[in-house]
């Protein structure tokens, strides 16, 4: 049985939370390690059927060069700031460490949110100051990363 992992932070305590498939209202979690087989409630007996169509990828833009557009955030330099996490995910790997030099638009850390990878880059140069968050965090939108001085 495969089971997904999830990790929280629950008032400031870590939990690393692994999911099973479910069966018959019947679940196999295992919470820090430790197992349990949870029963859900019934579901209810009225049913509701939705429909989604999703749309494939679609092509990156193009210069009149037909090189690919990247956007790039808008770059600033200063004091001190934080670096914040665009959107709520999960931080899975950091780039720098304290100490370290960044330039605007290096990549700082990845952030995986809704199964995406995603690559967070700073908008400002600087050296890192303090890295607040730790691999496996799960971040909320605007949530402190790093600080750059």
């Amino acid at each position: 049985m495969k089971l997904k992992e999830y990790k929280y932070k629950i008032n400031g305590t870590k939990f690393t939370v692994k999911v099973g498939d479910v069966n018959d209202n019947k679940v196999h979690v295992e919470v820090n390690g430790v197992p349990y087989d949870v029963e859900l409630d019934k579901a209810p007996t009225t049913k509701t059927t939705v429909s989604q169509r999703v749309k494939g990828p679609e092509k990156a833009p193009r210069t009149e060069t037909g090189e690919k557009v990247i956007a790039k955030p808008a770059m600033e330099s200063g004091p001190a700031f934080t670096v914040t996490a665009p959107l709520p995910g999960t931080l899975m790997s950091l780039s720098v460490k304290v100490g370290d030099t960044v330039k605007p638009g290096d990549t700082v850390c990845v952030l995986e949110a809704m199964k995406m990878e995603n690559d967070i880059h700073a908008t400002k140069g600087g050296v890192v100051k303090k890295i607040v968050a730790s691999v496996g965090d799960a971040i909320p939108q605007d949530g402190a990363i790093m600080i750059l001085e």
